[in-house]
């Protein structure tokens, strides 16, 4: 490849990754073009690009990123995956993916980025059982109320209480 070409594509790569600060790494080398292009669907349909790529390209273009890092000791071609609502459920996309060796066999979660700082493969199967982004949220939204309700209960219960024996007080006399 020309210095001219790989210029070109070193270009592509900077722009297709622009913005993206979280990242994973995955193998897919020897899957067929059909099981490929029937992952990249899957993918997409959650919302996850895939960019397969020669590391030094991707390393050139990542250059002064917080990408920059998740490429290096990377050999060969790698796919650069990034995408979904937040990182931790690209995580446990990806590494369900990871697991299903019956369909993705040659699938793998190498590493990746978080934050600015490398992840290997132990690291994300560690980010892939955190809450997501939606579980946080719903677990704060529990705290939050929490105190709010047992308050309430605690209010309402005494006043509940009187308002029975008075009634039954009142059933009595007549």
């Amino acid at each position: 490849m020309s210095k001219y070409v790989k210029e070109l594509v070193t270009r592509d790569i900077k722009r297709r990754l622009e913005g993206v600060e979280d990242a994973v790494l995955v193998s897919c080398v020897g899957m067929d073009a059909n099981t490929t292009n029937e992952l990249r669907g899957e993918l997409e349909q959650k919302d996850i690009h895939m960019l397969v790529v020669k590391n030094s390209l991707a390393r050139r273009a990542s250059e002064g990123t917080q990408l920059h890092t998740a490429f290096e000791g990377a050999s060969g071609q790698v796919g650069v995956c990034w995408g979904s609502s937040d990182f931790v459920s690209l995580v446990k996309e990806l590494v369900k993916l990871d697991k299903d060796k019956e369909k993705y066999n040659k699938f793998v979660a190498d590493s990746g980025v978080m934050d600015g700082e490398k992840l290997d493969a132990d690291g994300l199967k560690a980010v892939s059982k955190w809450p997501n982004r939606q579980e946080q949220i719903s677990m704060l939204v529990g705290q939050i109320l929490g105190p709010g309700s047992q308050l309430s209960g605690a209010m309402l219960g005494p006043g509940k209480k009187l308002n029975s024996q008075i009634k039954k007080k009142s059933e009595g006399d007549e």
